[in-house]
């Protein structure tokens, strides 16, 4: 997809034009590589709270990474990351951090599980202060806790809670390497369900997810199935799929090796026959706010063996002012985004289409979260996802099913080219990043929520904007 600011950095004349102008020149951000050997490459600097209770897990899962381990040799904690590396099997390399230390990392992760008030959060600082210019470019910031709302005391859970607006920070003030920070909450209890969440946020496969929290909760453990192909053997359903970010999300599924059931509506037959034939798919074609839409998807995935991944991505848009908005817009865009997901996930339920440990991803928007102008309908049917998605979380959790949801910001897809140039512009760099974000990010966030190492992963919502400016 062409992108008229990249070819102009191209070139001096055009990076000192949109210098003059006030665009920022992004970094570019480094993406899952088919090449790389395993999920993360590089230095990581460890550093963790009195009584982190997540370090052996940390360990255990950089053993199977191809990094290099650091910790800081002066921190107060140092005998115990010694402790976890060599119960992991991991070599760790104590330096002297200080600012001007010639050591630079492309991880930084905080293990602040042990935190029980507020008067730990200095621990934060002294990690962290000394080392943030010692961070490379698209590098990454984790800090570990455990989820507020299940604190033992108010002191702990106003510690934990401190953690989102720590990250969310530091993820502001290293967007301009291109480097993000995430929050990982890990419930007590559901250590072995971290694996998947860790290393995805760790990878380049969370490039454009920046300042987002994720959290991790009790479950069947599963082992991390192998990084290049952890859907091998499943098959996934994507609605809208012949084009943008449907596309790319089926596109992804059938690179980890999921089979794939691209559904559009018939007038999208062309293209959606092309993407299936390319990926070794299949074709459905139905209209999804349909009263037989919930049945053929039924019948199509049972003829398969069942559902493992089911993607509610398909959606409309009938932007106009309220008071000027006809009634069947606002009705189709109820229909469509929100009223069909329920529909067809109760049909694949009811008719045990579904199978076990599988993973139902919603498709929602930043505008859900933040609302927009002239986008009423859209906002509430958006939002309307993120309240279904958390109330069926636990709900699901009995049958062995997850459920997540995506909130896209901008994008860059052929809508995107359609918007004039500099509201365009200024619009990609309206978030942390400095950049628009590609379909294959929405994708990637969703096959991780479809890994079937994320079984602990429920309930989540997640966006994929760079942080943008607009919202929480």
């Amino acid at each position: 997809m062409s992108n008229f600011y990249e070819t102009m950095l191209n070139n001096n004349l055009g990076r000192s034009l949109l210098k003059n102008v006030g665009l920022p020149t992004p970094i570019e951000l480094k993406r899952y590589n088919p090449n790389q050997e395993t999920y993360f490459e590089g230095k990581v600097l460890i550093g963790t709270s009195k009584g982190g209770a997540l370090l052996n897990d940390l360990m255990r899962n950089l053993k199977e990474a191809k990094a290099t381990v650091y910790f800081p040799a002066a921190a107060q904690t140092a005998a115990d990351i010694l402790a976890a590396a060599d119960k992991a099997g991991v070599r760790a390399i104590g330096v002297e951090t200080k600012k001007g230390m010639a050591e630079k990392f492309d991880a930084l992760v905080f293990d602040a599980s042990g935190f029980e008030s507020g008067a730990d959060l200095n621990q934060l600082y002294y990690f962290f202060n000394p080392v943030m210019r010692q961070l490379n470019s698209n590098g990454r910031v984790i800090v570990l806790g455990r989820p507020h709302m299940k604190a033992k005391t108010g002191e702990q859970a106003a510690a934990m809670r401190a953690l989102e607006g720590f990250t969310r920070s530091v993820a502001k003030e290293i967007g301009k390497k291109s480097a993000n920070a995430t929050s990982v909450y890990v419930e007590e209890g559901a250590e072995a369900n971290m694996d998947s969440a860790f290393r995805f946020v760790i990878s380049a496969k969370s490039a454009y997810m920046d300042g987002q929290v994720l959290t991790v909760s009790k479950a069947d453990a599963n082992t991390y199935p192998d990084w290049h192909k952890p859907l091998a053997g499943k098959v996934a359903l994507v609605t809208g799929a012949a084009r943008g970010i449907g596309e790319a999300i089926a596109r992804t599924l059938a690179r980890d090796g999921a089979k794939v059931v691209g559904l559009d509506i018939p007038p999208a037959e062309a293209d959606l026959s092309r993407v299936m034939a390319e990926i070794g798919g299949e074709v459905l074609l139905a209209d999804i706010s349909s009263k037989e839409a919930p049945q053929q998807i039924s019948d199509k995935l049972k003829e398969l063996g069942g559902g493992d991944v089911i993607v509610h991505n398909a959606g409309v848009t009938r932007d106009k002012m309220l008071a000027n908005m006809p009634e069947h817009w606002w009705n189709m865009t109820i229909d469509i985004n929100l009223l069909a997901e329920e529909h067809i996930n109760d049909a694949l339920i009811a008719n045990k289409t579904i199978n076990k440990g599988a993973s139902i991803i919603c498709v929602s928007s930043m505008n859900g979260i933040a609302g927009q102008v002239g986008q009423t309908n859209y906002a509430a049917s958006k939002a309307g996802v993120i309240g279904y998605v958390q109330y069926m979380a636990p709900e699901l959790a009995k049958k062995g099913i997850t459920i997540n949801a995506v909130a896209p910001g901008f994008i860059e897809t052929q809508m995107t080219d359609a918007i004039p140039f500099m509201t365009r512009e200024v619009g990609r760099r309206l978030n942390s990043l400095s950049q628009g974000g590609k379909p294959v990010d929405v994708a990637e966030t969703i096959a991780f929520f479809g890994n079937p190492a994320s079984n602990g992963v429920s309930g989540n919502v997640v966006r994929v904007c760079g942080q943008s400016l607009v919202g929480a």
